[in-house]
């Protein structure tokens, strides 16, 4: 794993998630490693609309699945998600918002800035 994880500011990487846990390595936070092939790198808000198109696609995050410990996720949650997922959706009009400062470094190789920062979350 890297040890030092930064963000797309190239500040340190935030928590985007403990409840539901989520990340690649299921730490809260969406570091990454080059294990991590899908890149799971981009901390959204996770909306009904996202969630559906996911589905669509093949991608069911909102089935939980208790045998495996998911439950799935929900409106409303934080989850980290792969950066070539959410160009997909951001491509179909689908895209969550996003945590910027719990968002990897690692996404701008695939996503540029400036579509990030379009969907950026505001609290």
């Amino acid at each position: 794993m890297i040890d030092m994880n930064k963000n797309i500011f190239g500040d340190a990487l935030i928590l985007c998630s403990d409840k539901p846990l989520t990340g690649y390595f299921r730490n809260g936070c969406c570091d990454t490693d080059d294990s991590d092939v899908g890149m799971h790198t981009v901390c959204i808000i996770a909306t009904k609309e996202f969630l559906n198109f996911s589905k669509e696609v093949g991608n069911d995050l909102s089935t939980p699945l208790p045998e495996f410990g998911f439950d799935g996720v929900k409106p409303g949650e934080r989850w980290c998600l792969c950066a070539l997922r959410w160009q997909e959706a951001f491509q179909n009009n689908s895209a969550p918002l996003v945590v910027l400062e719990a968002t990897n470094e690692k996404t701008l190789d695939v996503i540029p800035m400036q579509d990030l920062i379009a969907h950026a979350y505001k609290s």
